[in-house]
């Protein structure tokens, strides 16, 4: 009788949490909470795109002169890294669903690699600025340089610095992510059944790219 019992008794899945019926509602549950985060992001940088859009209104000449000292072949080689990177994000979270644990290692390298690259590129191209006398708000001093800006350059800067600077410590927290889930793939922690931390995260870097991709054209190919 309790042979049978047992028998009967399905296994329950180990990363099941016990406040949920099932392993379907608790993945629909917490995407539920993470678009619900992403949602609150996308506020956030869209009070920083009104401020450009506004500063791009009544400075249109100065937004036009101060963008042209941003090197658009670095931002440039900066969004094919990133475009990049959400395609092998996209193919970690296809080898989570389908038990392919090399393949989803694999993929999530290739993500930190580029946003590697990204940072890199990034570090590059803030040090640049800096020795040149291009910093934010007040504490611009590119004249005493020897350039030459129409306007209030510093303002476009604060903006420059403040929405990529934003950026930038997002993609450093995906990173952190990434690797999370890098050594709970590696723990073999992740499965058809169980892939919903590698899905949410997948929707995270995907809004990074996202922004990213906002941001080029808006900030390196102003017209």
């Amino acid at each position: 009788m309790s042979s049978s019992h047992d028998h009967g008794h399905k296994e329950r899945n180990p990363f099941h949490a016990h406040h949920f019926d099932t392993m379907d509602q608790q993945q629909s549950a917490c995407k539920f909470g993470m678009w619900l985060f992403l949602s609150t992001e996308l506020l956030m940088f869209s009070g920083l795109f009104l401020a450009y859009f506004l500063i791009r209104m009544f400075y249109p000449e100065m937004v036009l002169g101060a963008s042209e000292h941003l090197n658009k072949w670095m931002g440039g080689l900066n969004t094919v890294v990133l475009i990049v990177s959400s395609w092998t994000m996209a193919i970690a979270v296809r080898a989570a669903q389908t038990n392919n644990t090399p393949e989803l290692k694999r993929n999530l390298i290739y993500t930190l690699i580029c946003a590697g690259i990204f940072m890199c590129v990034k570090y590059v191209e803030y040090t640049t600025k800096f020795e040149h006398g291009i910093f934010p708000g007040r504490f611009f001093e590119a004249q005493c340089h020897g350039y030459s800006f129409e306007g209030l350059p510093h303002i476009f800067f604060a903006v420059y610095f403040t929405m990529t600077g934003l950026h930038g410590i997002h993609v450093l927290v995906g990173m952190g992510i990434i690797t999370w889930i890098y050594l709970r793939a590696s723990r073999g922690e992740f499965s058809s059944e169980n892939y919903i931390g590698v899905e949410n995260t997948g929707l995270y870097w995907h809004l990074v790219d996202l922004i990213w991709i906002f941001l080029f054209p808006l900030l390196y190919l102003v017209k």
